[in-house]
């Protein structure tokens, strides 16, 4: 036989939320471990912690008065059909100073909670209707953008679920919500986007803010630094020495070609202005795009090939000398 939660209250099954809200506060404050450090004390306080989380939330009081504590703990089959299909079952997460804390709005009650003739001195809805909620812990989830979302901008939509409060002030339930975001043009990795008091509502707390943090996904052929683009281009050690033309495809998609004139070393670098990211506070300016070069050498030269490239390249030593003493 299962836990009789209207037992552990010391109420009757129809009590109403109001009977359910006294009940819990008047035994969480006899039991607290605060003023019993009996450990028995400690397990009652759990089990009137429970109670109050499967009686004070509508469905689980429902799934509990109609299958009792095991169907409420081991799940329940959906309706719809012989699907064999399972409600998730209930479990206690066990925290019962995270519930009176929740109730009460203190992490010291007693200090709070008891005159100096040790009576309790509570209004209704708290610690003597002194209204010092405090905020919940942000929370903050990885907001993953690609550098064509940053580029260019967009709409993204995230749906959240959360606890909020219903109309009677002592009861809540779970509800979805769609938070909008604008992404803007140049945003960097690291950018927070805040939603204030979005987290879980309760009686005695102020909802946490939520927080998305910008994430680059990697791209296929750009890297980032700042506000400038990096590509990097394969190129043959011949091409290297004697010119070539990149073609590249811009995240506007459009398609650049860039003539390389200058003899590529392992260190040579050419830079295009303005077309690298746009800049967040002014989207008509960009950084540049700076492209770094992967020479290709040869695995293996013929005896042949190698006197004509050793004759040229000192021809072409020679030559550049007699310039210099010129």
């Amino acid at each position: 036989m299962g836990q009789d939660y209207y037992n552990v209250l010391g109420i009757i099954k129809n009590a109403n939320e109001v009977d359910i809200k006294k009940a819990y506060r008047k035994l969480a404050l006899k039991y607290h471990p605060d003023k019993n450090k009996d450990a028995c004390v400690e397990e009652k306080f759990v089990q009137i912690a429970e109670a109050y989380d499967v009686l004070s939330d509508l469905r689980k009081k429902a799934t509990y008065d109609k299958f009792g504590e095991e169907g409420l703990k081991g799940g329940i089959p959906l309706e719809f059909g012989d699907t064999g299909a399972w409600t998730t079952g209930y479990t206690f997460h066990g925290n019962a100073h995270k519930i009176f804390r929740d109730f009460f709005g203190g992490d010291n009650p007693f200090a709070d909670f008891f005159d100096v003739k040790g009576e309790v001195n509570l209004g209704f809805g708290g610690l003597r209707g002194r209204g010092d909620k405090k905020q919940d812990p942000a929370i903050e989830r990885e907001l993953y953008l690609s550098l064509e979302d940053l580029y260019h901008g967009c709409l993204k939509k995230i749906k959240i679920s959360r606890r909020v409060m219903n109309e009677d002030g002592h009861t809540s339930c779970i509800k979805d919500k769609i938070l909008t975001i604008q992404v803007k043009q140049g945003w960097k990795p690291g950018t927070k986007i805040i939603f204030p008091n979005e987290g879980d509502q309760g009686p005695n707390n102020i909802p946490a803010d939520i927080i998305f943090i910008v994430k680059e996904k990697p791209h296929q052929w750009f890297c980032r630094e700042e506000n400038n683009l990096i590509f990097c281009a394969p190129i043959s050690l011949a091409k290297a020495l004697t010119g070539d033309i990149v073609e590249i495809e811009t995240l506007d998609s459009r398609f650049l070609s860039i003539p390389i004139n200058d003899i590529v070393h392992p260190k040579y670098t050419k830079v295009v202005p303005g077309e690298g990211m746009p800049l967040s506070k002014d989207p008509l300016q960009k950084g540049d795009l700076v492209i770094q070069f992967n020479i290709k050498f040869p695995e293996k030269l013929t005896p042949p090939k190698k006197k004509l490239i050793n004759r040229a390249l000192h021809e072409s030593s020679q030559h550049g000398s007699k310039k210099e003493s010129s």
